[in-house]
């Protein structure tokens, strides 16, 4: 921004920032009524957040304020919470007037009071109801602790936890809380009545009064939304997203603020809401609301669920953010972005709005419109400051049944993630399980249970696959010093008397018993066994020697692998218990005349040995820095890497005294 250049880019952020601030408007306003608020809120998450991105934020093309699965998260809160002030027993409004109008709510659930005032003028929209108040400081309340969360992830840098959230889980998690969009527009759509329900299997029983209540469908409202949908569905696929089209195009055809249009004014003048029982958007005031702290007090009812939003909305965002900051050649910093969207959410819950996240729609209409800089924000929040001062209460006869349509429309790109699984199942089983757990988890249980579901899967498939990673026997390949996996190039070739085995993972408590067992499998060794068998040899030979008899003598079981070399390349680290089980291997096989050898370990491997006392039982020249040199030192007998020759001291060898550059070489002691 220091750079910034009125002429190379003011013009390009003005018509960018005009065109996502159009597109705000509609998906504000739809968005609201997604997280079970009046839509005047979601326009406030239009203008806050945005406006303090401005400041705070270091992507120049990405557009936040409201987005689906984050209104959606926000809404299961306010649904779950005003449900249980509802079926609460010790409920007590009071309600309290003056002359500057002072709504005071005094709320008691699960015995934790807390009271809201609410100041209202005429220059501030307040909740036309008191089930809107309530709703209003669960809504405050979660999005003042998710602020807190991202601020103290973004000191801490704790930023580094999204890395849990795969691309497959986020993708199953989005699709599922996807179904939970449409469903929750349903009543919307038909004009009926549904129950609210709220924890596993919501969506099932949603479906049963669907079903249940679908002869009662408002036919009009039936109408006017298969109406909307159709029109925005084929102005967007027809004319902005047709490659023929979409070039020639200045900005994207505002269709969704069309239908906006179209809807207030039709149903103004035809009265839909008194003659058809059309579900209109009411009263909007106008003017900024008046900053209130949210409900302190009910931050421990939504604690859990604020963790879960926080998490989510910061991966999200920040994946989109590095998506357009790779496309157009410029860093961000995670944690400056973890910092912006905790001041976007903590600021916002003064303001009577909800939590923020990255669009991926709008960003890339704001990238495409020609966005050059974050003045892009700065522009689209003055256009919406100006419909909330002016334009705001020329909507109150917007059917909410547009509104719906505007979702379930937008919804497309979500449900088209489906098309994942088909790819997913031929690159891996394991990141196709990981998308249909977080998939049914989701849709099937709740959207907070769904992430949680989805997180834990994976995390179970991450340690089953460092538990039980790959292993292989290596062999030499013709004429060179290089050494691969027998089971996948043919001309590689086992050395007569020498195993090499390879294990693809480091070495700590979780897979050492995998390790061990095979190693034993594939060298076809397993020393205990072989041990037993030699013992009950020798007892029987013993028998033989004294009873006379010379037969058996020479039955003493025995094994044609000399030596088993073990690369270490890609272990990068090596804990208490792996060292434990490597000394019991080496010193298993040495019982039965097998050597063992080592090549390949890195700086950390070696010090980790020598911390550990590794060289108190093995041979202190079991160590080399490539496998040749281990194989070497094994068929020729009287091979010895430069330094080994020299070092005769019987102290154990420090971490500085392994030199990388030198294949097979030990420094002088000193």
């Amino acid at each position: 921004m220091r750079k910034y250049s009125l002429k190379k880019d003011f013009f390009s952020d003005l018509i960018a920032g005009l065109t996502v601030g159009i597109m705000h408007i509609p998906q504000g306003m739809a968005y609201g009524l997604l997280a079970q608020l009046p839509p005047i809120h979601g326009l406030y998450v239009s203008f806050f957040p945005v406006l303090i991105y401005f400041f705070f934020g270091t992507s120049k093309h990405v557009s936040v304020g409201t987005f689906a699965v984050v209104c959606l998260m926000v809404g299961a809160v306010v649904d779950k919470g005003y449900s249980q002030y509802r079926s609460h027993e010790n409920v007590d409004l009071v309600t309290n007037t003056s002359t500057t109008t002072t709504t005071t709510t005094t709320l008691m659930t699960s015995g934790t009071l807390f009271t809201n005032a609410m100041n209202s003028s005429t220059t501030m929209s307040t909740p036309s109801t008191d089930a809107d108040t309530i709703k209003l400081g669960f809504a405050m309340a979660v999005t003042f602790l998710v602020g807190c969360i991202q601020l103290l992830m973004g000191v801490f840098r704790l930023g580094f936890v999204t890395t849990f959230l795969s691309d497959p889980l986020v993708s199953g998690f989005t699709t599922g809380a996807a179904c939970h969009v449409f469903t929750s527009q349903i009543k919307h759509i038909f004009g009926i009545q549904m129950g609210r329900y709220s924890g596993p299997f919501k969506l099932i029983y949603s479906y049963i009064d669907v079903f249940s209540n679908i002869s009662q469908t408002n036919l009009v409202t039936f109408g006017m939304s298969a109406v909307s949908v159709l029109i925005i569905a084929l102005v967007k696929e027809l004319i902005n997203n047709n490659p023929k089209i979409k070039p020639k195009l200045k900005m994207p055809v505002p269709i969704e603020l069309v239908m906006v249009i179209l809807g207030t004014v039709i149903s103004y003048f035809l009265k839909l809401n008194d003659s058809h029982h059309v579900r209109i958007v009411g009263k909007i005031a106008t003017g900024i609301p008046t900053p209130l702290p949210p409900p302190f007090s009910l931050l421990r009812e939504v604690v859990t669920d604020a963790i879960a939003i926080a998490i989510v909305a910061f991966a999200i965002n920040v994946s989109m953010c590095k998506i357009l900051a790779k496309k157009h050649d410029y860093e961000i910093d995670p944690n400056q972005e973890l910092l912006a969207y905790a001041f976007c959410n903590i600021f916002s819950s003064f303001f009577s709005a909800f939590c923020s996240a990255v669009s991926l729609s709008r960003s890339l209409v704001q990238e495409n419109a020609g966005a050059r800089t974050q003045v892009t924000g700065l522009v689209s929040s003055i256009l919406i400051l100006i419909v909330l001062l002016v334009v705001g209460p020329l909507f109150e006869t917007l059917p909410n049944c547009v509104l719906a349509a505007i979702i379930i429309v937008a919804l497309k790109g979500m449900f088209k993630q489906f098309t994942e699984l088909r790819r997913l199942w031929g690159i891996s089983k394991i990141d196709f399980a990981i998308w249909l757990v977080a998939f049914l988890g989701t849709a099937l249980l709740d959207v907070d249970y769904g992430l949680g579901v989805g997180v834990g899967f994976s995390l179970i498939t991450v340690l089953g696959r460092s538990s039980r990673p790959y292993s292989c026997l290596l062999g030499q390949m013709p004429n060179t010093d290089i050494y691969r996996d027998i089971s996948v190039y043919r001309s590689a070739s086992e050395i007569p008397g020498i195993k090499i085995f390879r294990f693809d993972s480091s070495l700590y408590f979780a897979n050492c018993e995998n390790f061990r067992s095979r190693l034993y499998e594939l060298t076809g060794v397993n020393p205990r066994k072989l041990k037993k068998k030699q013992q009950k040899a020798e007892k029987k030979k013993k028998k033989m020697v004294e009873s006379g008899s010379a037969n058996g003598l020479h039955d003493i079981p025995s094994t044609t692998v000399k030596a088993i070399i073990i690369d270490c390349s890609s272990w990068s680290y090596l804990d208490s218990v792996g060292v434990k089980v490597l000394s019991q291997v080496i010193s298993e096989y040495d019982a039965v005349d097998v050597r063992v050898l080592l090549a390949h370990c890195k700086a950390g491997i070696r010090e980790m040995l020598v911390k550990a006392g590794f060289y108190n039982n093995a041979d202190r020249y079991c160590l080399f820095v490539t496998i040749h040199d281990a194989v070497l030192s094994f068929v020729h007998p009287t091979f010895r890497p430069l330094g080994l020759v020299r070092e005769e001291k019987k102290s154990e060898p420090t971490t500085s005294q392994f030199e990388d550059g030198q294949p097979g070489q030990l420094t002088e002691s000193v």
